[in-house]
């Protein structure tokens, strides 16, 4: 246990190391907007000036929504989270700007590639990057509804802001560094906030135990039979939201790692999801 936490804590640190390097290095020298409250930083930075930096501005843009997720969605989750937002601030004061590229389409792709790296992988070991994150897993939790809107919202906010202040030439390079961070986290992890989990194991009573045990989700079993050894199984299927898959996925390979497990995306869900 002490050592899964040990490479949270290290993963954690990688993501935020390269959101960090992609900002220095490739966003900010070419005016080139992140997503997000990332994003929203940057917008104000370069607003005040010499009065806020990035860091500094992403740092306490996360303050209200670590409070909210502390209430609303657990402390292991907050905890990592928060931690990802402070590594990260710390990093941004901490790495120089540096203007690797003159060119502006390699600033815009390679910072949003390198940046939805560290997002991905952050995600993917059960922890997020703050901000918008944690907001779409509340609102998740509250209700069943898309919270593709309140993204598209904001990022249309960052880019119509940055197409105002520096050119809609910008604005379009955004745009491009939004397309290459969405492809890449979606490679890494996953963009659908809820999921569906088909596991076919021999061993269901204990892997019914140990989901109870660490998650709160209700799981139906259906009887399976394999096709060519005409063995008798059993299918369980459990709905998660995407920050769950990876204490799901830990689950599955200690109490059975031969386990059958399809992982699918769930487009709504009606009747009793549990939220809280």
């Amino acid at each position: 246990m002490v050592w899964l936490e040990t490479k949270k804590v290290f993963i954690v640190l990688i993501g935020a190391i390269l959101n960090a390097i992609a900002m220095n290095f490739f966003l900010i020298p070419a005016n080139v907007y992140a997503s997000g409250f990332t994003g929203v930083a940057q917008l104000l930075s370069s607003i005040l000036g010499d009065f806020g930096s990035t860091g500094i501005l992403l740092f306490i843009l996360n303050i209200p929504v670590t409070i909210l997720a502390w209430k609303k969605v657990g402390r292991s989750f907050t905890i990592y989270s928060f931690l990802s937002v402070f590594l990260m601030s710390f990093f941004l004061e901490i790495i120089p700007v540096i203007h690797v590229s003159k060119d502006i389409l390699l600033n815009a792709v390679f910072g949003g590639v390198i940046a939805a790296v560290g997002v991905g992988i952050t995600l993917k070991w059960g922890a997020s990057t703050g901000g918008m994150d944690i907001i779409a897993m509340v609102l998740s939790r509250m209700k069943d509804k898309p919270v593709g809107t309140y993204f598209f919202t904001l990022n249309a906010i960052i880019i119509i802001t940055a197409g105002f202040l520096y050119g809609w030439e910008k604005a379009l390079y955004t745009l491009v560094t939004l397309y290459a961070s969405t492809r890449v986290i979606d490679a890494i992890h996953t963009r659908h906030e809820k999921l569906t989990a088909l596991i076919i194991t021999k061993k269901s009573e204990e892997m019914k135990k140990a989901i109870h045990d660490h998650l709160i989700r209700g799981i139906t079993t259906i009887p399976a039979k394999g096709a060519f050894t005409n063995e008798n199984k059993e299918m369980m299927m459990i709905v998660i939201t995407r920050y769950e898959l990876f204490d799901l996925e830990r689950i599955i390979k200690e109490v059975d790692p031969n386990a059958f497990t399809n992982i699918v995306q769930t487009a709504g869900v009606y009747g009793f999801f549990r939220r809280d």
